[in-house]
């Protein structure tokens, strides 16, 4: 991906510009779920692309590309450069930069366990034992899991002499019970309300949460909300 990088740069200033720096992200993710003893979801994907941004005439310019080969990487910085040399016609003032140094940098997000070396049976498999656990209260309406992870390298380089190597990697897990009792739906959820819990770890952020553990008390705190007092105002 450095490599690639270098060359999408040496692309866009080939043709002249005063400024440029490139983007090479590869994102992998990975999403499962269940609801009530079903799995409810699952996808998988990755994707990779270029991003090319370039001064040139005192106007940005900035194009896209999938297509990783030097032809398309090259028509990339090309169309990038076409696009900063319209907005000349409309410009007031040239873009001015300031003053940066260049920075060489690699950092990666501290992982103890990689998700994606786990495989997607053992995570629904997790799911659906969290999912008999909050309906084996049988006044717990609605039980749903879900665990989800994304990877993220990005390299940048610059015409500065900037190259910077960073990894993202993003875990979540959670999940929820509703009673519905009198025409009420109640709601308790594990470890938070929006979405689960999501820290830059790895899975053994998964294993921290201690998700099957937590299970039935959240079941019981869902129903027990029927007969909470209100509060007050």
């Amino acid at each position: 991906m450095r490599q690639m990088a270098l060359n999408a740069l040496d692309a866009a200033v080939s043709n002249g510009v005063s400024y440029a720096d490139v983007r090479v992200i590869e994102t992998r993710d990975r999403y499962v779920s269940t609801k009530n003893g079903k799995p409810s979801g699952l996808t998988a994907a990755i994707s990779f692309g270029v991003g090319i941004r370039v001064l040139a005439d005192g106007c940005w310019g900035f194009a896209a590309t999938d297509d990783l080969t030097p032809a398309g990487i090259g028509r990339a910085a090309a169309l990038a450069i076409e696009i900063a040399r319209a907005g000349t016609l409309t410009k007031k003032r040239d873009v001015v930069l300031a003053p940066e140094q260049a920075y060489q940098a690699e950092w990666v997000s501290p992982c103890k366990i990689d998700p994606f070396s786990i495989p997607p049976d053992q995570n629904l498999a997790l799911l659906l034992e969290i999912d008999r656990e909050l309906r084996r209260n049988p006044k717990v309406s609605l039980a749903e899991a879900s665990m989800n992870f994304e990877r993220r390298r990005q390299v940048f380089a610059s015409t500065l002499g900037s190259v910077i190597d960073q990894t993202r990697l993003v875990s979540g897990a959670g999940f929820t019970a509703l009673s519905y009792k009198d025409r009420e739906l109640q709601k308790r959820s594990y470890p938070n309300s929006f979405g689960g819990q999501h820290q830059l770890k790895g899975y053994e952020l998964v294993e921290e949460l201690r998700l099957v553990e937590n299970a039935p008390r959240i079941a019981e705190e869902a129903v027990a909300l029927h007969s909470a007092d209100q509060c007050p105002e």
